[in-house]
């Protein structure tokens, strides 16, 4: 059994059922007390949705933490910035009209958010650390071009098909129809 404290309380009670579905556990509230009954691999997920949520994630990237097994984390500005202007930090990260934070998710296949004095992430594995990297660069001050061409540069390689499978693409119907009389 797992405690949180909420801030945006509204939110999950509004998703209660639906968050009780998807991840397979028991959600109960008094206040802004969330209370999450479970299996301890289960509970775990489930907070991870929650924070996120909590943070100012949209529901459905909250819950593709559950989903697609990705990872939540948060960077603190402070501990990347002696500068008492945090303000024009933030500005940075966001940029004109959203365009930098827009890119940044772009570029690294995450979804970021800004609150306060923070910033979430929330992608796979491979793509956070990128993120990661690039939102510290903007914080100490790297032009932004420079940490595009960096992300573009560092992209994580896909994953090739070593020739396990049988087929290289899905067949159709009518194809795999004329497999069977074939063999006939």
């Amino acid at each position: 059994m797992q405690t949180i404290l909420s801030e945006k309380i509204v939110r999950i009670i509004k998703n209660k059922k639906r968050l009780e579905k998807l991840l397979n556990v028991k959600i109960t509230n008094k206040g802004k007390e969330v209370t999450i009954n479970g299996t301890v691999e289960e509970e775990y997920k489930a907070m991870k949705v929650i924070d996120a949520l909590n943070f100012g994630f949209s529901f459905s990237a909250a819950i593709s933490i559950k989903k697609e097994d990705r990872i939540f984390e948060i960077i603190n500005i402070k501990d990347y910035t002696n500068k008492s202007n945090l303000e024009r930090i933030r500005g940075r990260i966001i940029g004109k009209s959203g365009k930098a934070i827009g890119t940044l998710a772009n570029l690294t296949k995450c979804y970021i958010e800004l609150k306060d004095n923070q910033v979430g992430i929330i992608g796979e594995s491979e793509y956070i650390e990128g993120a990661t990297e690039g939102i510290v660069e903007i914080i100490q001050g790297a032009k932004h071009g420079n940490v595009y061409k960096g992300l573009e540069k560092n992209q994580p390689k896909p994953i090739y098909d070593l020739g396990l499978r049988s087929e290289k693409e899905p067949i159709t119907m009518k194809e795999y129809e004329k497999r069977l009389k074939e063999k006939e």
